[in-house]
């Protein structure tokens, strides 16, 4: 198993930039595809991206491929989201999540879950 921490989540004005991070505190994440949602207020979960155990990146959409990039660094044991142009529509919550061996965009496909971290932007 792994267990995934997420954090650098926070409030920002529209147009800033972050990079949120999703570190296993347990387990290594060589293995597997970790993949990041969001879920807004009132809404159901959304995939982002996902990077696989190969490094190849798959996003939602072009809105997103435009604007974040997903990267992954396994000696650090770490997921990485940098968001870019940061727009109110990115208002979430944003999790990392993890399933062995092949990617997926598919919730249900993903075994193991972080907490979560918050992102907020204002106009």
């Amino acid at each position: 198993q792994v267990q995934l921490v997420e954090s650098g989540g926070g409030l920002v004005q529209a147009g800033a930039s972050l990079n949120i991070s999703c570190t296993a505190s347990a387990g290594t994440i060589t293995n597997y595809a970790i993949a990041w949602f969001r879920q807004a207020p009132g809404k159901g979960r959304e995939f982002v991206a996902v990077i696989s155990q190969n490094f190849d990146t798959t996003f939602c959409g072009d809105s997103m491929s435009g604007r974040f990039t997903i990267s992954r660094d396994n000696a650090k044991n770490a997921v990485y989201l940098q968001m870019n142009s940061l727009q109110p529509g990115d208002t979430a919550d944003y999790y990392c999540a993890a399933k062995l061996l092949r990617a997926n965009k598919r919730e249900s496909a993903y075994n193991y879950w972080g907490q979560g971290t918050q992102i907020s932007v204002s106009s």
